[in-house]
């Protein structure tokens, strides 16, 4: 399911935006200001984000602007205003989008829907979200909320390959084979001790997925469902 964080400190808005969100499939995240919304967004990955210009304790310029530090979603900016300083000054925080209010809710869902599949055509495949942890391959991290995980390259590429293919069964073979490669010359228990080193890793700070072992066959990441 789609994730989208509606920021605004309107709670008309929030329940009009979040009921016709809703309806349209999405699962929606509410935060009445922009402290609020990065604390969500540390706790669970949002596919796009919908920001109201004025909210107390952090506008939205600046919530975009924090958003953009971390983590690359498309953002639309909720305003009353419709003059051109306003704007610029959303698209210099970097805002993908711009929706002046009063609006109708079916043009906020065009337009959510055409910024995924814009992102989406970005996406690389290097990069995987599983709850609030994403796998990045294009830098070797793992982010759990706002904590960064670097781990040895092997055990990366291991928990890379399973979380590409969740809830699917893979041998100790195949996975030395995809991991290590077929002029390896170690054995299988290579895979067992670095199966058992990523969960004693991250059963201490995540529930997001686990590492299953298939008796007589292998092993298979489960994604935590929400």
């Amino acid at each position: 399911m789609t994730n989208i964080l509606i920021a605004d400190d309107d709670s008309h808005i929030l329940q009009l935006v979040n009921i016709h969100l809703s309806e349209a499939g999405y699962k929606v995240f509410q935060a009445k200001d922009g402290t609020e919304a990065l604390e969500i967004l540390n706790r669970q990955a949002c596919d796009l984000a919908v920001v109201d210009v004025m909210m107390p304790f952090m506008d939205g310029y600046a919530l975009i602007k924090e958003i953009r530090k971390k983590y690359d979603i498309p953002i639309i900016l909720l305003t009353a205003k419709n003059q051109i300083e306003d704007k610029e000054e959303g698209f210099r925080s970097g805002t993908d989008d711009y929706l002046v209010k009063p609006f109708e809710p079916k043009e906020l869902n065009f337009r959510i829907e055409a910024l995924l599949r814009r992102y989406d055509k970005q996406l690389d495949e290097s990069i995987i979200r599983l709850g609030s942890t994403t796998i990045n391959k294009k830098n070797y991290e793992v982010e759990v909320g706002d904590r960064t995980i670097i781990l040895p390259l092997k055990e990366f590429e291991l928990l890379h390959f399973l979380s590409s293919n969740p809830m699917q069964v893979f041998s100790r073979d195949h996975l030395i084979e995809q991991i290590w490669g077929m002029d390896y010359e170690g054995d299988e228990r290579t895979v067992d001790v670095h199966v058992k080193r990523l969960r004693e890793r991250f059963s201490k700070f995540t529930d997001d997925f686990q590492i299953r072992t298939v008796r007589g066959v292998g092993y298979l990441l489960e994604a935590r469902r929400r």
